[in-house]
């Protein structure tokens, strides 16, 4: 069995729980997201679970996306590296994984968050929680985004959410469909027990190649799209807005963007 530092696994009837534990808000750095991939793969493997969990230990917060400190002075290969796990690894893992996914939300989930939450087949979120894409805050842009969230949403809704980083709520995501169920905070975890034990009633091989057939005719392009938004981010982080927007953030002052 895999060792994981920021991560902790365990099978609850029939049922892969993924928690995700890096104190105090799950920013992710590589070896989060590195945890979080591994995991998948495992629950992916794993006979003894027919279904999956992603949830964090803190009810503050699934994740409030990227470290942004680690990204400071990164290169486009070190940002190509990073999103090869976020985007690439973790779009491949569930693509494969054979078996419901199900993202278990309360508190804020940003930027790398929204990324860990819709790669899963479902939401459900806490009344709490908080969404919202603020890259664009930092001199950076929510690329996978642009593949994933006008195909829910819309795309002028999504091109507003993308391009104000303002944050909205559990039920403004909701009602844009971005939830498949909103609950009070404490239901969170079970409601998510509950959905996933729908899943585990099933026939387990009917459901590996369902799911397949349902990843294959969903798919159309979407991988390649998010390659291109992988090659994106990594030529921007080396802009010097970018690398203003991030070092602004980390020294806690406004960013002074050139004209």
């Amino acid at each position: 069995m895999p060792k994981f530092r920021y991560v902790h696994y365990e099978v609850i009837d029939a049922v892969a729980e993924i928690t995700m534990d890096r104190p105090p808000v799950n920013a992710i750095d590589l070896e989060l997201i590195e945890d979080v991939v591994t995991a998948m793969r495992q629950a992916g493997e794993d006979k003894k679970a027919r279904a999956v969990i992603l949830k964090s230990a803190h009810e503050k917060a699934f994740c409030a996306g990227l470290d942004l400190s680690v990204l400071k002075g990164a290169t486009s290969l070190d940002m190509r590296k990073f999103l090869n796990k976020l985007y690439l690894e973790l779009y491949d893992v569930q693509y494969r994984l054979g078996k419901p996914s199900i993202a278990a939300v309360r508190g804020a989930t940003r930027a790398g968050g929204m990324t860990l939450a819709v790669s899963c087949d479902m939401i459900i979120g806490g009344h709490g929680a908080s969404f919202g894409y603020p890259e664009v805050n930092v001199g950076l842009i929510p690329g996978l985004h642009f593949t994933h969230l006008p195909r829910i949403v819309g795309r002028h809704t999504a091109f507003e959410l993308l391009f104000s980083g303002d944050q909205f709520s559990a039920e403004a995501a909701y009602e844009m469909g971005l939830l498949n169920k909103l609950v009070p905070d404490d239901e969170v975890i079970p409601e998510a027990r509950r959905l996933a034990r729908t899943f585990t009633e099933k026939s387990p091989i009917i459901m590996a190649i369902g799911r397949a057939a349902f990843m294959r005719a969903n798919d159309l392009h979407y991988r390649r799209d998010i390659e291109h938004a992988a090659e994106t981010m990594s030529a921007l982080v080396e802009t010097p807005d970018a690398r203003e927007g991030l070092a602004a953030f980390v020294e806690k002052r406004p960013p002074k963007w050139q004209d």
